[in-house]
């Protein structure tokens, strides 16, 4: 696998405040990689490094096989970048704000009709961009990353604060980006969305990586308890061992099987006893 991104021993402070403690990682060209931790673990601060708008106190990052802090303009209109500090032009609408950035990327031919409906705006095109809601507002970035095309994209909490029916439209595209072959860093909180989209994901915390790998293979890891739960009817419910579940009677009283398995949140707090939600 040709890495498109790299991360070596990477460490950042702030004052007496260590941000990242020599973080390693690499993603593949059509990889979703999650970056996963509660707020202030660092993950703002990679991508600050990652795209070249903080430097490293140690180690180094790379996009496309350069140093991150040696990108040239060419390189930088590859990427897009969605974060709470990306800007809009509040008193345009929707419309004029895609056309002005394609202007702005140097993007000769750009089908604003078409990047608005991919991310559910194209009915609003015309509202003036300060009267958008705050979802509206997530996926007119969202919009204004794509234009570009972008090799590798950058989103930073992309579904934070959003209704589920928005998030579901977004973690469809992004799958849509990932077959077309844009390889996505995605830092997010939410251990859900991470186990339905990544590929690859890292488990960061007060800087440092605790775990990484496949979502799956990681519940698997940590499955040490092989059990199901079996919800009857009556309304009792039972934990059943793997190894006796063939030998289990009154079938046709069972109303539901649940894999006992635990959620990549239960493995984080397993080996950190933190929460992410924070």
């Amino acid at each position: 696998m040709t890495a498109v991104i790299e991360v070596r021993d990477l460490s950042k402070s702030f004052g007496s405040k260590n941000a990242l403690n020599g973080v390693n990682f690499a993603i593949g060209e059509g990889e979703i990689f999650g970056f996963l931790g509660p707020s202030g673990s660092g993950k703002t601060t990679t991508i600050n490094i990652l795209t070249g708008q903080l430097l490293p106190d140690k180690g180094e990052s790379l996009i496309f096989g350069k140093s991150s802090q040696d990108l040239a303009p060419e390189d930088l209109k590859r990427i897009g970048l969605v974060s709470e500090d990306s800007g809009f032009y509040e008193k345009m609408t929707l419309e004029k704000n895609l056309l002005f950035f394609s202007k702005f990327y140097g993007v000769k031919t750009v089908d604003v009709d078409a990047i608005l409906e991919r991310v559910g705006l194209l009915d609003s095109k015309k509202k003036v961009a300060e009267k958008l809601s705050t979802g509206m507002k997530q996926r007119m970035l969202l919009a204004r990353a794509l234009i570009n095309r972008p090799s590798v994209l950058f989103l930073d909490e992309p579904t934070s604060g959003l209704d589920p029916s928005t998030s579901r439209g977004i973690h469809e595209l992004l799958l849509e980006l990932k077959a077309q072959g844009t390889s996505i860093f995605l830092t997010t909180h939410d251990m859900h969305e991470a186990t339905l989209l990544c590929d690859h994901l890292a488990l960061l915390n007060q800087g440092s990586l605790v775990e990484e790998g496949n979502p799956q293979a990681l519940i698997q890891k940590y499955n040490t308890d092989k059990a199901v739960e079996v919800a009857y009817k009556d309304g009792h419910k039972e934990r059943v061992p793997f190894e006796e579940l063939s030998s289990l009677g009154h079938v046709e009283e069972i109303l539901t099987i649940h894999s006992c398995e635990p959620t990549l949140e239960d493995i984080f707090i397993q080996l950190t006893g933190g929460k992410l939600n924070v």
